[in-house]
């Protein structure tokens, strides 16, 4: 477990310095929240990978510290003029834009799923903090479904 969160760290740093190296503005921009999303895919994956080992949720206190510090930077990483007439290749549908308000309640679905599953990681539920994993991943392809392409 050490490992993956050492090696998510070291890789968080080596994309934000590669997000950087890429170009400020909304190449730096997209470039960033792409990097952060595969990140928190890491996090999903490693609490995923602990439960399926019979894990005990305090051995996931740091993944879903940061998966929930992510969920609350979320609308922050889509600022104006870094959609898809920005240029820069994005995954990002137009409509996060366009439909703000719902992206922006979408988004804080997901934070307080990911709070919720913070405050499990800190007890020794398993069958909640797993059902509480499993409402964030429904949270987060819930955004996705809508304002993602591809």
């Amino acid at each position: 477990m050490k490992r993956i969160i050492i090696t998510a760290a070291v890789g968080l740093m080596c994309l934000g310095g590669t997000a950087s190296a890429q170009g400020e503005g909304p190449e730096g921009i997209v470039h960033g929240r792409q990097a952060a999303m595969m990140l928190s895919g890491v996090a999903m994956g490693a609490m995923k990978s602990a439960m399926d080992a019979g894990q005990a949720p305090a051995t996931q206190r740091f993944n879903s510290r940061a998966l929930a510090r992510w969920a609350h930077a979320v609308p922050g990483m889509f600022p104006a003029g870094s959609g898809p007439d920005s240029g820069v290749e994005t995954h990002a549908k137009a409509e996060v834009w366009s439909d703000r308000a719902g992206f922006e309640a979408k988004s804080a679905e997901y934070a307080a799923a990911a709070d919720r599953l913070a405050e499990l990681a800190a007890g020794d539920d398993t069958a909640a903090f797993t059902a509480q994993w499993t409402a964030v991943r429904a949270s987060c392809q819930s955004c996705h479904d809508v304002y993602k392409a591809n």
